[in-house]
């Protein structure tokens, strides 16, 4: 479970870790509130449905998150965050082992199953990423510290790990990023795991196997033919 999530795995006031018990009920009402804010976004899920959903009622959802659905749902958030994060991330390091790059004649295939596998990461969360089609539907009713909560939590993160592998490619002569490995790796994104999510409206809609691998395979052929090393 992310430690660094607010307001779920530790107490508000002196950060101390939670007891056992109270933060088995805490997850509990984070399970619950992600299924309602993946169905109903943050401006329609109420109080009420959020505590009926994790079978409790809403007293006992205020004693946990006094501040109410906007304290839940920016827990929820990095909760949630943290742990697709860390299976994003586990995902790029496997993927892409800094200590054996893959031969040139390989790269194109290697980075196309990284693509395909961050991909399964978004399929073996689908209450998280309907978390995240909410967030971009309604950016301007999230409160913006919930916002940026997310980015660190998330989405920041995971950019820094696929930057710092695709970094070592460089430096093994596969790659040329240009100087910006950060910008190179919100284009491979943009380009594959970014175009299944947008063209399944994050899995509601999922795309066939083929046409998840036709994304894909032009994605990452598109990306190094700005990128490759000449």
């Amino acid at each position: 479970m992310d430690g660094q999530a607010p307001g779920l795995t530790r107490e508000g006031t002196d950060d101390a870790p939670l007891p056992p018990r109270k933060l088995a009920k805490r997850i509990a009402l984070a399970r619950a509130a992600c299924a309602v804010f993946g169905h109903e976004g943050y401006a329609r899920a109420s109080v009420d449905a959020l505590a009926a959903a994790a079978g409790v009622s809403t007293r006992t959802l205020y004693n946990h998150f006094p501040g109410g659905k906007s304290e839940l749902f920016r827990a929820v958030v990095t909760w949630s965050s943290g742990e697709v994060r860390d299976a994003h991330v586990a995902t790029v390091k496997a993927l892409l082992d800094p200590a054996r790059p893959p031969r040139p004649e390989d790269l194109e295939r290697d980075l196309a199953a990284l693509a395909r596998a961050l991909i399964d990461v978004m399929v073996e969360h689908p209450d998280h990423f309907a978390l995240v089609r909410h967030i971009h539907a309604e950016a301007d009713h999230v409160p913006p510290e919930v916002l940026a909560a997310w980015k660190a939590a998330g989405p920041g993160p995971v950019a820094e790990a696929l930057a710092d592998a695709l970094a070592v490619l460089e430096r093994a002569g596969l790659l040329d990023l240009h100087g910006d490995p950060e910008l190179a790796a919100a284009h491979f994104t943009a380009l594959t795991s970014t175009s299944v999510a947008q063209l399944s409206h994050y899995g509601v809609l999922p795309l066939s196997p083929a046409q998840t691998d036709r994304v894909v395979r032009g994605g990452a052929t598109a990306f190094l033919r700005a990128y490759r090393a000449r």
